[in-house]
């Protein structure tokens, strides 16, 4: 798309004339004067005609008003409560029938697991970054540990939750998490 100045827009550019053609520009420039003063004065006689006229025009059709406009805004009266037909008595089967009734729902009991679990949320080279994972964990309410490993690439320092006793316990947790941007959180078997 192109770009459009619009700052520039509405500037005029004057260009400079030789200083011959200046005596010619000052006498083009009274004419245009004198010619000026007349153009405000016509536009102002002309918006004063359109008001009269306008005024005219209200002025003509006053007398042409309908006199009936006071009876089509007339409502019809209301019956009074004294006409009204008395209302039947209603009876409610569903008060006397709801109590009587029971649903039964099968409810499977979760199986305990001997397995516990454990999130991962984040996995750091120094220790201070893993401190402030920790620290913005810990506003959730929840309270994780930095456990520092060493491998074959290098040290690290790992922020865990846990242990959890069930994965929707962690699954819950994760999803506290998740409201303050920490999505990269992982569920895995508690082994450590």
């Amino acid at each position: 798309m192109a770009q459009r100045d619009y700052v520039s827009r509405g500037r005029s550019t004057q260009k400079k004339k030789p200083a011959s053609q200046g005596k010619k520009t000052a006498a083009n420039a009274q004419m245009n004067s004198s010619a000026s003063p007349k153009l405000p004065i016509i536009r102002l006689v002309g918006v004063f005609a359109l008001v009269i006229g306008f005024g005219a025009f209200l002025w003509s059709i006053k007398d042409n008003v309908e006199e009936d406009v006071d009876t089509q805004a007339a409502r019809p009266v209301a019956p009074t409560e004294e006409a009204l037909p008395e209302l039947p008595e209603e009876e409610w089967e569903y008060i006397k029938t709801l109590p009587g009734y029971e649903v039964e729902v099968e409810v499977k009991e979760q199986e305990k697991s001997d397995k516990r679990y454990l999130m991962q949320c984040a996995s750091f080279r120094t220790r201070a970054q893993a401190e402030e994972m920790k620290a913005k964990i810990a506003f959730q309410g929840l309270e994780a540990l930095i456990r520092h490993s060493t491998g074959s690439n290098g040290d690290w320092f790992r922020v865990i939750l846990g242990p959890f006793e069930s994965k929707r316990d962690a699954e819950k947790a994760k999803h506290s998490l998740r409201k303050v941007n920490i999505a990269t959180c992982q569920i895995w078997y508690w082994n450590l």
